[in-house]
């Protein structure tokens, strides 16, 4: 392989890719979100690639809630999923050619030994490493090769002079040579390893940036000198910060993270997700909540933040409402529609309007279920809630209530007409009789003007439930 020179500009290409050996949660699809923005910010393409070569770990279950998550945040790829299982072959030749270019050899050290390198270096408070026993050099003898022992391949690593990257997240980083030693690259059975792999489908799939998470930034050295092997430029990389957890620990399923799926469950919007994601290490001045649209217009690689970045679950649903605040109540009605079905409702044609009518007064859209529910379903109001609002002062202005509507236009301004006629035949202000009125029909003392809510209700349930009283 030889390095490609243009004069003119790389189109950009960035890439996630996930290992499914778990359910994928909000830390690992930041690491989606962003390589996502950068690539359709600079009109380029965003590569998915699932890295399942972790055999014991690897589930399709997981590879699912990677897509599903995907799908549903709206991060789309222009081209994968890529499996890596499926490119063995590819690999295998990749082998081939660092073979005969002389920057692998076989290496029969077992495990065993291995183990006891270890020990002693780690006795001599040296760091525990490869040591070379099997690298060949010129004049130097290698031991006799044993009977019936399969070779793992080891990467001919550069002795001297320092790997080194302007890392768009941690700037300029140098690491010795002398500080990595030998990497095996493929397995006794010759199966390749994972940072062998990494490289060649950079490569195949030209992908020009790396973003990903800083527990990558000790592969990288070693990345990159099997890139130079190969006569290839690496990528610009860019490490982020980890994400911490409300504990202040790194968040991961064993941390209690939760799928990124649950979240849509929990009645979170993707707008909303990605609006709070994003601005978990990254941020454009102060700007806090802002579409899609805006993000992708404002995303760079130079407003990366340097420190980790922590989940919070307040803020997550205070962002969560104002997108659902402006979101449209048509957008909103089949997300609640959802909701609702799952708990055996089935809406109609008035549910745009409900949510319009509730969505202020809500963070996610199964709260904003829980309201729209006492349109559709039986509503019980807590005991001590009736005992406080419906007295038997106020019976009988709820009765007179009851009987006009009975008679009246079902609209806002009739239902309004109806209710001030009341209120002045009963001497009563409008919290006097409202509160009762709200209890009854919704089940809470609390909603907004109860004209608006009375008008989306069918006008038999309203008498039925005040004739309760």
């Amino acid at each position: 392989m030889s390095s490609e020179n243009s004069s003119t500009p790389q189109r950009v290409r960035t890439r996630f890719a996930p290992s499914p050996t778990g359910f994928i949660h909000l830390g690992n699809i930041r690491s989606a979100l962003y390589p996502w923005a950068f690539a359709r910010s600079q009109g380029g393409d965003f590569i998915l690639r699932i890295e399942d070569t972790d055999l014991e770990r690897s589930t399709q279950a997981a590879v699912d809630v990677i897509l599903e998550g995907m799908a549903w945040l709206g991060l789309n790829h222009d081209e994968g999923p890529f499996y890596q299982m499926q490119r063995i072959a590819r690999y295998k030749a990749v082998l081939e050619e660092l073979k005969a270019a002389g920057h692998v050899y076989p290496c029969y050290m077992g495990m065993a030994e291995l183990d006891a390198l270890r020990e002693r270096q780690m006795a001599a408070k040296e760091k525990p490493r490869y040591d070379g026993t099997w690298r060949p050099e010129p004049g130097k003898t290698l031991p006799p090769v044993p009977e019936g022992v399969q070779p793992v391949l080891r990467f001919r690593n550069p002795i001297g002079g320092v790997v080194a990257w302007d890392d768009k997240v941690k700037g300029r980083i140098e690491i010795a040579n002398a500080e990595l030693d030998d990497l095996v690259i493929a397995r006794p059975d010759g199966t390749p390893t994972y940072n062998f792999c990494v490289v060649v489908d950079d490569i195949d799939m030209a992908i020009t940036h790396v973003i990903r998470g800083d527990d990558h930034v000790n592969n990288t050295p070693r990345q990159i000198n099997i890139f130079e092997a190969l006569g290839r430029t690496p990528p610009v990389y860019a490490h982020l910060p980890t994400v911490l957890n409300e504990s202040g620990e790194k968040m991961s399923k064993r941390n209690g993270a939760k799928p990124v799926t649950q979240y849509r469950e929990e009645g979170y919007l993707a707008d909303a997700m990605v609006n709070y994601l994003a601005r978990l290490g990254w941020s454009h001045g102060d700007d806090e909540i802002f579409s899609r649209e805006q993000f992708l217009g404002w995303f760079d690689l130079d407003h990366l933040g340097k420190s980790a970045a922590q989940f919070d679950e307040a803020k997550l649903r205070w962002v969560n409402a104002q997108h659902l605040k402006a979101t449209a109540d048509e957008v909103l009605a089949p997300l609640v529609t959802a909701h609702l079905v799952a708990r055996g409702i089935t809406p109609d044609e008035r549910l745009p309007a409900i949510c319009g009518l509730f969505k202020d007064r809500c963070d996610t859209t199964v709260v904003l279920a829980d309201w729209a529910a006492g349109f559709y379903a039986d509503v019980v109001p807590a005991a001590d809630e009736l005992a406080r609002q419906v007295t038997d002062a106020v019976r009988p202005a709820v009765a007179s209530l009851a009987g006009a509507l009975a008679t009246c236009a079902w609209d806002k301004a009739a239902i309004a007409a109806a209710i001030k006629q009341v209120l002045a035949e009963h001497g009563l202000k409008m919290p006097q009789l409202a509160m009762p009125v709200r209890v009854l029909v919704m089940g809470t003392a609390q909603t907004p003007s109860l004209d608006a809510v009375l008008a989306l209700c069918p006008r038999e349930i309203v008498i039925d439930r005040l004739r309760k009283a």
